[in-house]
């Protein structure tokens, strides 16, 4: 019966591993991916609504930082939800929804794999090979995830270091190479877009930062989480948008809003081939594989660690298939096939519509949570909650009308995924309390 637990290594993770494991989720899917579609909303202003999703994703990680502080866990999320819902429909639906949107931002993350390494090879116009590139990742990823957690600690702190300073030498070669000065070129002066479509923006960029949530899915592995996770997350968010930034800066400076646009799915590459030539846009894409590998990496962690917590909280069934082994690498095995499943069927820009829409509403229900239930208890200021609330309310709001008249499939599905969500929880739970009364 003990291989079927949950093993968690308590003290595993150090606070440099874990800044490394958050800036890792989050510069794999953020700068990589989103970039480009963020522009494609928010126009010229696309470096604002990077710093406005910063500002909101600060209020966010007030909530998470609070309660993961008093109550560290492996399955972070999960607990907070328990913690203000009890084991209630809301609390599964809720930590679903998180799980889903995690493994959809892998898929993102591995669609972006295989866009950037195309730039490498001759065209492929028939689309083929960028689902199969960001398959095979996950494959890759899934089996560095079985070889345990110093493996991946190890991976995390040295592509960090490479990402990081790679993408920080980008930028500033990028700029030099531009001639134009931050001035002129930090906020281009054409594709002003409308209020509504700057804040579907920043709701995008907000998934640029998500990747901190993956520190509090981790909290019961890191040393001393009462101080480190919120630490680790606190710089992690820092760390990231100065990157996002100088990023940004190297994008304005070299390419139009148009050419941005066009080339949304590998915009660094473009980027580079005026500003750096052929062995920039080599180095670029290095650096693009690099992270977005990482990130994968550190995100497949996380939500496998979290669907085992549901699992041992009894919020979601389970089954071992046959499979032997814990029940972590059981979940594991459902993470990688759900999101190389996704990956191989969806464009990238539906994808990351999917995972803003699920993470914001989640987002909302956790602040909710901790504003009604649990604010004394772990401390937290109601003001502060409130206004979280609030930012993430007017992002989703405007983010689902922008694309409900651009791509109202998208909107419906997820509508309608989360309904399938609410009630295969709500169903799920009635009969195991059914079962429960006859034992």
């Amino acid at each position: 019966m003990n291989e079927r637990k949950t093993q968690y290594s308590k003290g595993s993770l150090s606070l440099l591993g874990t800044i490394a494991m958050g800036t890792g989720v989050m510069i794999g899917a953020g700068i990589f991916a989103l970039t480009g579609q963020v522009a494609e909303l928010a126009g010229g202003l696309f470096p604002i609504a990077f710093i406005v999703a910063a500002i909101v994703s600060g209020f966010s990680a007030y909530s998470y930082i609070k309660v993961a502080s008093v109550y560290p866990s492996a399955g972070g999320i999960a607990m907070i939800l328990k913690k203000a819902y009890g084991e209630s429909t809301v609390t599964g639906a809720a930590a679903l929804l998180m799980a889903l949107s995690m493994i959809i931002n892998e898929s993102l993350v591995a669609r972006t794999f295989g866009a950037y390494t195309l730039q490498l090879f001759p065209s492929d116009p028939a689309g083929i090979w960028a689902p199969v590139l960001a398959v095979g990742l996950i494959v890759v990823a899934f089996v560095v995830n079985i070889a345990g957690n110093k493996v991946i600690g190890t991976v995390s702190n040295v592509s960090a270091v490479v990402k990081i300073g790679g993408l920080l030498v980008f930028a500033a070669i990028a700029v030099a190479a531009s001639g134009i000065s931050l001035r002129t070129s930090i906020v281009p002066p054409s594709g002003d877009p409308t209020l509504g479509t700057f804040l579907g923006g920043v709701a995008l960029a907000i998934l640029a930062f998500k990747g901190f949530t993956t520190i509090t899915n981790t909290g019961g592995e890191v040393t001393e989480p009462e101080k480190n996770v919120g630490r680790a997350i606190i710089i992690s968010l820092a760390i990231c948008l100065v990157v996002y930034l100088a990023v940004c800066f190297a994008l304005a400076s070299s390419l139009t809003l148009d050419e941005l646009i066009k080339a949304k799915d590998y915009s660094l590459a473009e980027a580079a081939r005026p500003a750096m030539g052929g062995y920039g846009m080599w180095f670029t894409v290095v650096i693009a594989m690099t992270a977005t590998a990482s990130g994968l990496l550190a995100s497949i962690f996380a939500v496998s660690r979290m669907l085992a917590m549901l699992t041992e909280m009894k919020l979601i069934p389970h089954s071992h298939f046959g499979m032997p082994g814990d029940i972590q690498k059981h979940t594991l095995v459902y993470t990688v096939v759900i999101a190389a499943v996704l990956a191989a069927v969806f464009d990238l820009s539906r994808i990351a519509s999917l995972g803003a829409i699920f993470y914001l509403l989640m987002d909302i229900t956790i602040h909710w949570g901790v504003l009604r239930h649990l604010h004394e208890e772990v401390g937290a200021n109601r003001v502060v909650l409130g206004t979280a609330i609030a930012f993430d309310i007017v992002a989703l709001g405007a983010f689902l009308i922008v694309k409900g008249s651009s791509d109202p499939l998208i909107v419906v599905g997820s509508l309608v995924s989360i309904a399938i969500v609410v009630g295969f929880e709500r169903f799920y739970l009635r009969r195991l309390r059914a079962a429960g009364e006859q034992e």
